[in-house]
């Protein structure tokens, strides 16, 4: 397989991994040619190489700023702007988690923390469904919460260490 060839299937790839992951497909393809590019783009080289509109790719490129997984630079001399992606995968899988913990886990957590305070007759088979369903699901979402903080706050070495002495 050549380079070109490889590089269209790993962008193709992980556009397909990153909508999966609730990720916009154009977005994932976007991170992955810029992962994979190993001097900083302009958006007029994402627009050409993936075939998508100026406004897609401006948007694109927005949010992969907003989620920290992108720069902005600039170059002196030069009025264009160029975009560069963090190439250390311990860090991308930090910043991504700590996105959707931010966008995702703390605001269910903090609904079912409202929801945990309803009120109602403990002898009511409804209430005390909903009781328990709520205070499960909140106890498993708090876990989650505490173990994402973990890997978030941890050095990649120590957290897979922690992770295989589990399976074993």
């Amino acid at each position: 397989m050549e380079l070109a060839e490889a590089k269209q299937k790993f962008i193709e790839a992980w556009g397909k991994l990153g909508s999966e992951w609730g990720i916009n497909r154009t977005m994932a393809q976007v991170h992955a040619l810029l992962l994979i590019s190993p001097e900083a783009l302009t958006t007029e080289q994402v627009m050409e190489q993936l075939q998508i509109s100026r406004g897609n790719a401006n948007m694109t490129l927005r949010d992969l700023i907003n989620w920290g997984l992108v720069e902005k630079q600039h170059r002196s001399g030069e009025r264009k702007e160029y975009f560069f992606a963090e190439k250390d995968v311990w860090t991308i899988a930090r910043q991504v988690a700590k996105e959707r913990k931010r966008r995702e886990l703390e605001p269910v957590l903090k609904l079912l923390g409202q929801l945990q305070e309803v009120q109602g007759d403990e002898q009511d088979p409804e209430y005390q469904t909903f009781k328990t369903s709520v205070t499960d699901i909140n106890k498993l979402a708090s876990n989650v919460d505490k173990t994402l903080e973990t890997m978030l706050k941890a050095e990649e070495n120590w957290f897979f260490g922690s992770i295989f002495k589990l399976f074993k």
